[in-house]
């Protein structure tokens, strides 16, 4: 019998051995593999749009092939530039603000001796990730509006500092943004490295107790080592989708003003705006693949520089 049928032999044996032996898990998770199929590969058949001139009265399918010429027509406009140069420095951003802050507050929460008051300020900050962001744009528009704003009105009147139309002016937007996202994603983050620090042995604090290890210290050489993997997790996973933005952060809390643009225009809303104004479904599919596959390989580099560093704390 010749080695390859030997071997083919082998690996048919093997499977249906495992299928025998755990096919009710097979069952169960049947209903999930189904839904995701349907849900996220079926639909990745779109992506050719983005290598056609779609026309409709044709159909997709019909629609004649164009090559790469809506990549090579996103790239020679200078929205370009800018939409990628906005979207990746604001996430970055974010996921430094996310990681430090959220981080120091778990740690902060964890050494509160009250527990009512600690979960009663988890509470309270876990609330805003909860809110729509067309709420958080009208909460935003009552600080910030020209007429009527809290701080035009009453703030800075009283440091003797003129109104500001803070809806036609893009500079401040590079500080308003991220004070808004980490004030609405906080919560989130920091319930998840809490839930982390809680589930650290107690033991290792007892025994730096014992050697006389300042709180500070047991911080830095107990908590953040042991978090670190779930603080590795969350980073990734946030690098994976460094190219997409928050669509309602960019579009409602900053009313899609068109003077803002320069500082707030990003992938998402780019495509958004093509195809509703354009009505370029060829143009917006490029744009959204460019975003898909620069994310992929974002995260295929990222872990692969964990994996050098840490091999234990790498998603693959």
């Amino acid at each position: 019998m010749p080695a390859k049928a030997v071997k083919r032999e082998r690996v048919r044996s093997t499977f249906l051995r495992t299928v025998r032996r755990y096919w009710i898990f097979y069952i169960m998770m049947a209903p999930a593999a189904l839904l995701l199929i349907i849900n996220n590969y079926i639909p990745m058949a779109g992506v050719l749009i983005a290598f056609k001139n779609v026309n409709y009265t044709k159909g997709i399918w019909a629609s004649p092939w164009i090559g790469f010429d809506n990549f090579k027509y996103l790239f020679a406009s200078e929205s370009a530039w800018v939409i990628t140069r906005n979207t990746i420095s604001y996430n970055v951003v974010f996921i430094a603000l996310n990681l430090v802050i959220a981080v120091t507050m778990a740690i902060l929460f964890n050494e509160m001796r009250s527990k009512f008051l600690a979960k009663f300020h988890q509470s309270a900050m876990f609330l805003p990730f909860f809110l729509s962001m067309v709420c958080v744009a009208y909460l935003v528009y009552a600080f910030l509006g020209a007429e009527h704003g809290f701080l035009n009105t009453v703030l800075l009147p009283k440091l003797g500092i003129q109104p500001i139309d803070w809806y036609t002016e893009p500079k401040y937007w590079t500080v308003i943004l991220p004070i808004v996202n980490t004030w609405k994603n906080l919560g989130y983050y920091t319930v998840i490295y809490m839930a982390a620090i809680l589930a650290i042995d107690h033991e290792y604090y007892e025994a730096a107790i014992m050697d006389g290890a300042s709180k500070w210290a047991q911080i830095r050489r107990i908590t953040i080592p042991l978090i670190m993997p779930v603080m590795i997790t969350m980073t990734l996973l946030q690098v994976g989708r460094i190219f997409y933005a928050d669509f309602g952060l960019f579009f409602q809390v900053t009313k899609n003003a068109g003077a803002l643009f320069p500082t707030t225009q990003v992938i998402d809303t780019y495509v958004y705006q093509t195809f509703l104004t354009m009505g370029d479904i060829g143009m917006s599919s490029a744009a959204g693949l460019y975003q898909a596959v620069v994310g992929f390989l974002l995260v295929l580099v990222t872990n692969l520089f964990v994996r050098k560093v840490s091999k234990e704390n790498a998603l693959f």
